[in-house]
């Protein structure tokens, strides 16, 4: 098992569009049993190798039971609608009621190179659709109203930076 750390938000590779798998040798075995492993953890739903420092667009998924990966993925339809809270693993600790599909259809490759489809509505609609924005370079934070990333960001800051000079921490 291989747990990788977490790169967390202003890490570049975060904001990169990931590059599409080409190699489908023993490196992306790895990188998907790595992602997988990590995404056991307890609290995680999803994970994006760029999460882990990798440019190439794959992600894992873990979700009420539901655990997959998917090479080279692309969303295929989405519809309805639901807003609910998210956060994301490379932003620890924030969460934020961001608009989604309630519906999503992914495609992608498996690690044989065999075509794969993964469909799901709630939470697991809102990982689908979630991971792919890291492969595309995009944070959930971008999702949310201009009111609401303003404060999410505040609230970021405010976290990142600690307590003033002189004044308690909470």
């Amino acid at each position: 098992m291989a747990v990788r750390d977490i790169r967390l938000f202003g890490d570049p590779v975060l904001r990169e569009v990931c590059r599409p798998v080409t190699d489908f040798g023993p490196g992306l075995e790895r990188l998907v049993t790595d992602l997988i492993d990590t995404g056991r953890l307890p609290g995680r739903a999803g994970l994006a190798a760029a999460q882990i420092g990798v440019d190439l667009r794959v992600f894992s998924y873990n979700v009420e039971g539901d655990e997959g990966y998917l090479i080279n993925p692309r969303l295929v339809s989405s519809e309805g609608h639901q807003e609910g809270p998210e956060g994301c693993l490379s932003i620890p600790g924030l969460y934020a009621p961001t608009p989604r599909a309630e519906h999503a259809v992914v495609t992608g490759v498996d690690l044989a190179g065999q075509p794969i489809t993964v469909e799901g509505t709630g939470l697991l609609a809102r990982c689908l659709q979630h991971e792919l924005d890291h492969l595309d370079g995009h944070l959930f934070l971008g999702r949310l109203a201009p009111a609401e990333r303003r404060q999410a960001l505040r609230a970021l800051r405010d976290r990142l930076s600690g307590p003033e000079p002189g004044r308690a921490g909470t």
